[in-house]
């Protein structure tokens, strides 16, 4: 409801004449009708009734509030009426939620085949800010405004976020470095092309994955520095081509920065890629991960 449910109590007791006539509408007990009017005018500070011995006379505040209250009821109702009519109309459009670090690509790739599963469906793309804010009340909140987005997860991220995740692929952890850096003429990278640099991973605690990564260059490989940042931005690129340091990255991140060069490694560190979506999807979004599922079981990514 969007609206105090007391004012239907209050035009019942009105266009009735008396309490007990009200308790007979509304099926409540009189002492509830009592509570409910009481609780109303001290809410609004108002005085709403006379009680006299010949019974209830609306006071000029109450006549105020009748006329108002009748259509702001009304009009919550109609509302409502045109958010479900709207909901209706888009049982089967998917808004999936898109930014520098969530492309749609993967979606491009696989739309032909879901098609084939789900000819109704139809994809709306809805822009969002990378920003922690966004992230935490995005993800937690799926299906509210956006659907589906995809991107890097795991379980620690997904308990961290509050939603789940349907694995696409596996993508491989790859270095992101400026264009005017000495490794940007490599088509890939060894560990020991690294000794000797500033390395940007996120934050411990966000991933499993980068975790394991992070441990493993400190025990095995203390020639490279790592740097710990917050969060996967647009800002992070910048201060990685501004500073010359490396960025732990994915290839899905290329047209992220159009100075930055995403470059392959020769280690097997990688970190699941898929599609993220609440913990209790509704049936459209159901449908998009059977279709899905369908056809990445029939040709995966490629």
């Amino acid at each position: 409801m969007m609206y105090n449910p007391q004012l239907e109590t209050f035009i019942c007791v009105v266009d009735s004449g008396s309490f007990s006539k009200a308790v007979e509408k509304l099926y409540i007990t009189a002492p509830a009708v009592i509570k409910q009017i009481n609780s109303l005018e001290s809410s609004l500070d108002l005085h709403l009734f006379e009680r006299t011995h010949r019974g209830l006379i609306v006071t000029e505040a109450g006549k105020s509030l009748y006329q108002d209250a009748k259509y702001l009821i009304q009009y919550c109702k109609d509302s409502v009426s045109r958010a479900r009519n709207a909901q209706n109309n888009q049982e089967g459009v998917i808004r999936i939620g898109v930014s520098p670090m969530t492309p749609s690509q993967v979606f491009m790739t696989l739309w032909p085949r879901i098609q084939k599963y789900c000819p109704d469906l139809k994809f709306k793309l809805v822009p969002f800010e990378n920003t922690p804010e966004n992230a935490r009340e995005i993800l937690g909140n799926l299906e509210q405004n956006i659907d589906v987005i995809a991107g890097i997860f795991d379980d620690t991220m997904l308990s961290l976020r509050k939603c789940s995740g349907m694995q696409i692929s596996k993508e491989p952890f790859c270095c992101a470095v400026a264009l005017h850096h000495r490794l940007a003429g490599k088509e890939t990278l060894t560990m020991e092309d690294l000794y000797g640099e500033n390395m940007l991973l996120i934050q411990r605690g966000w991933s499993k994955y980068v975790d394991i990564l992070r441990d493993d260059l400190r025990e095995r490989h203390p020639q490279i520095q790592v740097i710990d940042f917050e969060f996967y931005n647009l800002e992070v690129f910048n201060r990685c081509e501004n500073s010359n340091d490396v960025l732990l990255a994915i290839k899905n991140w290329e047209s992220v920065h159009p100075l930055m060069k995403i470059i392959p490694v020769e280690w097997n560190y990688s970190i699941p890629y898929g599609l993220l979506y609440s913990m209790e999807p509704s049936e459209k979004v159901k449908k998009l991960l059977s279709a899905a599922e369908k056809a990445i079981a029939e040709g995966g990514m490629s």
